[in-house]
C-alpha cells in the first residue's frame, strides 16, 4: 500500500518530550510511572531493548523535575506534581557516540559536562571526569538550593560498541564505573536517579559502587512503561487502526513482556506501520549486531531450543565482557522475552521466547545467512519452500529438505559438535522454516512425549521426527511419529496432518531416509 501521509502526527523516532507536545504529535501518556517511581524511590536502572521509548521517558522525567508545566496539561501528572519545586537536571547520553577508538570516551563525557555547566553557569576546576562530576553536583545543589536529578541514557553503549575488542570494553567499564560511584558517593546532592540500558552489566563490574540501585527491569508493576499496550493501541490510535487487521498487528508486533499481566508492542514497528500500511521487519532492520549472530552460532546451543528456554533471574542479569549468557544477550536485546514467570526456593525462572512473527523470522533468517550466505539462491529456496508448504507437495519437500541440508558448508560440520546429533538438523530446518514465516514449534509435547519439529502454514500441519542413522532401526521416526501420537494436538482443527519421519547420516551428513505419511 505504501506510504500514506498522516493526518495526525505521528512521533516516528521523536526522542524529545517537548518536540512531541508542542508540536501536537501523538503521545501515550507514561507520566503515571514517572509519579510513582518518584515517589517510592530514589535510584533506579531499567533495561529494555532498542527503540522502545527508554530515551522519551528519561526526558519526559527531565521536564518534569525541571517543572514545564505547561508540557503536562491534560496527562496523569499535571494536577499530581508540585510545580513550584524545580530541580537542576544532569542528563547524559551515551547514545549518539562512537567508542571503538580509546579515551574517546572520556572525550565525550567531558564535553557533555561542558554542555552542563554552560547551561546552568556553573564551572568547575576539575579536568578528570569523575571530579568534575562530583563538584558540579555539589555545586548545582548549592546555587538552586534543590538537590540535582541524575539521568544516564544508555549508560551501556560506550562497552557494547568495544565487545569486539575486549582490551577498550574493559578500559571503557572501568571508566563507566569511576563516573557511576560518583553518583553514590554525592548521594546528598542528588535527588532522583535514573539509568536505561540495553543490557544489564552485572553489579559487580560496572555497579559496585552504585550498589543501591533498584533494578526495576523485570518488576511487573512497571512492566508497560515502556511500550504500546493494547488500551494504549485503542484510546491514542484508533483512527490510524482503521483498515488494518489487528489480530496480524498482534501477531506481528505484540508479545513482548517483562514480567507484567499484559504484553506490549514494540513502538517503532507499530508507528512505521500505521504511517506506511505495511507489514515489515521494521524494527529488526534498524540493525541486528552482527556480534549477537556470532555468538549465537558458536555457542552450540541448538536453534530450535531457543524458543522455550528456562533461565533463572541469575543468568539473565550475568553479563560482563568476556562473560555473556546467550540467554541473557538474547533477552537483553529483545530477541527473547519472558513467556511464563515461576518462583523457586532459590529465586526466579522464566521461560523464555520469541515475542512475535517479526522477531522470529527474521533471527532465523539472519542465523541461516551467517550460516549460508546470501544471495539470489537463497531467496529462491526460500521462496520453492513457502510454495512447497503451501501445495502440501511431500515429494517437493522431500528434495528440499535434501537441497537445504547440502547447502551447509563443510567447515561448519567440523567447528560444531551439535553436527552428529538430531538436534543440528532439526535447528538449521527450524531456521528455514522459521523464515518462511510459518508457524514452528520445536519439540512440542503431544499425546505421549514430544514431537522433534511442528510447522503450521497455509493451511496444513507437518509433524516431523529425526533419527540419527542406526539409533532405532530404519523405520525408528516414523513408528515413534504414530506410537507417540505427536498428530493429536492438531486434529481438531480441521487442516491435512502430515507425518513427516527423516533419518540422517553422520557420514554424508544428509538424508537417508525420507517417509511420509497422512495421518
Amino acid at each position: 500500500m505504501g506510504f500514506q501521509p498522516a493526518e495526525r502526527r505521528l512521533p516516528i523516532g521523536i526522542q524529545t518530550f517537548r518536540e512531541i507536545r508542542n508540536e501536537g504529535y501523538l503521545y501515550v501518556d507514561k507520566t503515571g510511572f514517572a509519579l510513582r517511581l518518584v515517589s517510592a524511590g530514589k535510584h533506579y536502572f531499567l533495561s529494555r531493548p532498542r527503540r522502545f521509548g527508554k530515551s522519551l521517558f528519561l526526558n519526559t522525567l527531565k521536564d518534569l523535575f525541571e517543572g514545564s508545566r505547561e508540557l503536562f496539561q491534560g496527562l496523569e501528572a499535571y494536577d499530581r506534581w508540585d510545580w513550584s519545586v524545580r530541580h537542576p537536571v544532569v542528563r547524559l547520553s551515551f547514545g549518539r557516540g562512537n567508542y571503538i577508538q580509546p579515551d574517546q570516551l572520556q572525550v565525550d563525557l567531558m564535553a557533555q559536562l561542558d554542555g552542563v555547566e554552560r547551561r546552568s553557569g556553573v564551572t568547575s576546576g576539575y579536568d578528570t571526569g569523575p571530579q568534575r562530576l562530583a563538584d558540579l553536583l555539589e555545586r548545582l545543589h548549592l546555587q538552586s538550593r534543590h538537590r540535582v536529578v541524575v539521568l544516564v541514557d544508555e549508560y551501556d553503549k560506550p562497552i557494547l560498541d568495544t565487545l569486539h575488542d575486549p582490551r577498550i570494553a574493559m578500559a571503557n567499564r572501568d571508566y563507566l564505573r569511576s563516573i557511576y560511584s560518583v553518583i553514590k558517593d554525592c548521594d546528598a546532592h542528588v535527588r532522583f536517579c535514573f539509568l536505561t540500558g540495553v543490557s544489564k552489566f552485572s553489579k559487580v563490574s560496572l555497579f559496585s559502587g552504585l550498589n543501591n540501585l533498584i533494578d526495576i527491569t523485570l518488576d511487573p508493576a512497571v512492566s508497560s512503561i515502556c511500550g504500546y499496550t493494547e488500551r494504549d493501541l485503542d484510546e491514542v490510535f484508533a483512527a490510524e487502526l482503521a483498515g488494518l487487521d489487528r489480530e496480524r498487528i498482534r501477531d506481528w508486533y505484540n508479545g513482548y513482556s517483562w514480567g507484567g499481566a499484559e504484553t506490549v508492542y514494540n513502538p517503532f514497528d507499530v508507528l512505521l506501520l500505521f504511517r506506511m500500511r505495511e507489514f515489515k521487519h521494521w524494527w529488526y532492520e534498524t540493525g541486528t549486531p552482527t556480534f549477537l549472530i556470532r555468538q549465537l552460532a558458536e555457542t552450540g546451543i541448538p536453534w530450535h531450543r531457543l524458543d522455550g528456554m528456562w533461565a533463572s533471574d541469575r543468568l539473565l542479569s550475568t553479563f560482563d565482557v568476556g562473560r555473556i549468557a546467550p540467554e541473557a544477550l538474547l533477552f537483553q536485546t529483545g530477541y527473547l522475552t519472558v513467556l511464563e514467570r515461576e518462583a523457586l526456593e532459590d529465586g526466579v525462572s522464566y521461560r523464555l521466547g520469541y515475542p512475535n512473527r517479526e522477531v522470529r523470522q527474521s533471527l532465523n533468517q539472519s542465523l541461516l545467512d551467517d550460516l549460508l550466505g546470501t544471495g539470489w539462491q537463497r531467496e529462491q529456496e526460500k521462496r520453492r519452500l513457502v510454495h512447497t508448504l503451501r501445495s502440501g507437495d511431500l515429494t517437493n519437500l522431500k528434495e528440499l529438505v535434501h537441497s537445504l541440508l547440502a547447502g551447509i558448508p563443510h567447515q561448519w560440520h567440523g567447528r560444531n559438535p551439535m553436527a552428529e546429533y538430531e538436534g543440528f538438523y532439526a535447528s538449521v530446518l527450524y531456521a528455514h522454516f522459521s523464515a518462511t514465516g510459518a508457524e514452528v514449534r520445536a519439540e512440542e509435547s503431544g499425546s505421549i512425549g514430544r514431537a522433534d519439529l511442528c510447522v503450521r502454514a497455509f493451511g496444513r500441519v507437518y509433524v516431523f521426527e529425526f533419527k540419527m542413522q542406526g539409533r532405532g532401526g530404519t523405520t525408528a521416526a516414523m513408528a515413534q511419529l504414530k506410537a507417540r501420537r505427536y498428530a493429536d494436538r492438531y486434529r481438531g482443527l480441521g487442516e491435512p496432518i502430515h507425518l513427516v519421519a527423516i533419518e540422517f547420516s553422520p557420514e554424508t551428513r544428509n538424508v537417508t531416509r525420507f517417509e511420509v505419511e497422512t495421518a
